[in-house]
């Protein structure tokens, strides 16, 4: 009996990982409907590791998963979040990176999302690959 219950108990552990594996995330209308718009006209270019010149004021929440920063009117970066940043697009939390050197963010590189109000971190994430976005000719 004593092995029935093992067996059991490891099946169970198991299924419970096997739900835990991460769903593809759904972009919700209004997001899907921004990032449309941002992007509207331009072209995408091969993925690049590292965003040159980032400035935090030119970045774009679009989603706990996507992100755009813009470089010009022309020049557009989308970076997918691998892990998502929960509540980053809620409007009430900022994302902040420590940089050093002056160098621009690059791919797995951490970033924390923090509550605006009291300064508390909730949660982190990694940069993927950033992809260009330029304006067709």
């Amino acid at each position: 009996m004593h092995r029935l219950s093992l067996v059991v108990t490891g099946a169970i552990a198991l299924g419970a990982c096997s739900t835990a594996v991460s769903e593809p995330q759904t972009r919700s209308a209004r997001a899907e409907t921004q990032l449309q718009q941002l992007l509207a006209g331009k072209v995408a270019g091969p993925p690049v590791s590292c965003l040159p010149n980032h400035r935090g004021n030119e970045m774009v929440v679009i989603d706990d998963n996507t992100l755009l920063f813009r470089q010009s009117g022309s020049l557009v970066y989308r970076a997918e979040l691998e892990g998502s940043c929960s509540r980053l697009g809620s409007g009430f939390y900022a994302l902040k990176t420590n940089r050093f050197g002056g160098g621009g963010l690059c791919r797995g590189e951490i970033a924390e999302v923090v509550d605006v109000q009291n300064g508390f971190s909730v949660g982190s994430c990694a940069f993927g690959d950033f992809v260009p976005y330029r304006s067709g000719r």
